[in-house]
């Protein structure tokens, strides 16, 4: 979907509306995996890297913005 790079340019905005894209995908991935087979295995690890991903961008971000608060 987006390469780090690319997400790394987002604003917060855009980051959070792809993280509950993302979040609403897994779940629903994860329930079809249970019932039924997936087309394309490899999906659910993608989204669950994709997720993991914008989390701690997101947490960076917090990181840096306290750290220019403490300066």
């Amino acid at each position: 979907m987006s390469s780090l790079s690319e997400l790394r340019e987002m604003s917060n905005e855009q980051m959070d509306a792809i993280l509950k894209e993302a979040c609403k995908d897994l779940f629903q991935l994860r329930i079809k995996a249970q019932t039924d087979r997936l087309d394309v295995p490899s999906e659910l690890k993608r989204n669950r890297k994709l997720v993991a991903q914008i989390k701690t961008i997101q947490r960076q971000r917090e990181i840096e913005m306290e750290r220019a608060k403490q300066a």
